[in-house]
């Protein structure tokens, strides 16, 4: 089977989640004997255009891309899916919404199948302007259309297409990245000035959807003696806001910044971690949070719908979402209740892997795709019921 890939920024994985999910599940395609080109971003691959790379089997093909925010997607994505014509490719996959703007065209080949994954409402987030946001609303409604199956990871969005569109979509969650060795006396985070098990944790874009300055607002006012707050994360297209949010941090030494993190320094403050926050107002299912649960790190989180399903009842604790006061009250108890959040951290670590495993995820991705092959006159989901953004 010969698969095309596009959506992703490229691999091996430097920030998103969505090049994380890639880099798990291609390779195991890959070593089932198929074939994977993944379309890349010469922006964020550092090559020239349409250079060849490889990672772990799959072709890696950098696209030639302005540099700019909101343009990078778009131009890879178009030159992506009009390549895609040039090969015959049995399958070829989008993933997130914007990209899927241009999901119609692999089908100008007939025997070319297409599949989307929506790994989030992208419009939704504060980061896209109007024009931004309308052309990945317009993807959106291309995926319903165009897309031989939809796939969704979480169960909060699998309802909303229902709902919205009365299109029925495949559930194939994310799991977390794959961690390797750190070091065991924590020698970098002792130099951010941190004592392991005494920080709270906010790890990811510093955007606007994803609350860090809540949860900065939460820390002042809580002021948990002996602890910390340790923001980790790049700034993705939100310059201003994160300029703002660390003007606030560079006046108090209690809140660190210690920008994006990778490989064995990122593992290493993760494993340190004494509470992981994550207070977002928008998700997919998100792999930050899934990653600590797999390395049995407390937990609190916004009660939105995919936050609820990772923690449950018993899995971490939950504060309402938006909410200061709540954030401060659920903080607290966290901070004076280590024996019971252990217990859910532990509860956390063994749902995740009872229920969440990169090797069944790409499994499930290769018999749809097989699925789909097999059934050459299978239609795409119901009509499209037009919707507009508020």
């Amino acid at each position: 089977m010969k698969i095309a890939v596009i959506g992703a920024k490229g691999l091996p994985p430097r920030q998103g989640g969505i090049e994380h999910h890639c880099a798990e599940i291609y390779p195991r395609i890959v070593a089932k004997g198929h074939s994977v080109d993944l379309f890349a971003r010469s922006s964020t691959t550092h090559v020239s255009p349409f250079a060849q790379s490889e990672f772990e089997g799959v072709r890696v093909i950098s696209l030639p891309c302005p540099g700019k925010k909101g343009l990078d997607a778009l131009f890879s994505s178009v030159l992506g899916a009009i390549l895609s014509t040039t090969t015959r490719y049995d399958i070829v996959h989008f993933h997130a919404l914007g990209p899927a703007l241009f999901s119609w065209l692999p089908k100008l080949s007939l025997s070319t199948k297409v599949v989307v994954t929506c790994h989030g409402l992208d419009w939704q987030r504060n980061k896209w302007g109007k024009m931004s946001s309308r052309l990945i609303f317009e993807g959106e409604k291309a995926a319903v259309r165009f897309s031989d199956e939809l796939i969704v990871v979480s169960e909060e969005l699998r309802s909303y297409f229902r709902n919205t569109y009365d299109r029925q979509s495949v559930y194939i969650p994310n799991s977390a990245a794959t961690y390797g060795a750190s070091d065991a006396n924590f020698a970098y985070a002792r130099s951010l000035g941190l004592t392991p098990g005494r920080y709270i944790l906010f790890l990811g874009r510093l955007v606007p959807e994803k609350c860090p300055d809540l949860l900065l607002e939460a820390f002042k006012k809580l002021k948990p003696q002996g602890w910390k707050l340790l923001l980790a994360g790049g700034v993705s297209d939100t310059k201003s806001f994160s300029a703002q949010l660390l003007e606030q941090v560079a006046s108090d030494r209690d809140i660190v910044f210690a920008g994006e993190l990778q490989g064995s320094r990122l593992w290493e403050i993760v494993r340190g971690t004494g509470l992981f926050a994550l207070p977002s107002n928008l998700e997919g299912l998100p792999l930050a949070l899934l990653e600590a649960m797999s390395e049995n790190i407390p937990i609190i989180a916004s009660d939105i719908p995919p936050h609820q399903q990772l923690i449950g009842s018993n899995r971490g604790i939950l504060f309402r979402a938006g909410n200061l006061d709540s954030l401060v009250q659920q903080m607290n108890w966290a901070i004076h209740h280590p024996q019971e959040m252990k217990v859910m951290a532990e509860n956390a670590q063994r749902y995740l892997q009872l229920h969440y495993s990169w090797e069944k995820i790409a499994a499930d991705n290769l018999s749809l795709y097989e699925a789909l092959l097999n059934s050459p006159n299978q239609q795409p989901g119901k009509k499209l019921v037009t919707t507009k953004i508020s």
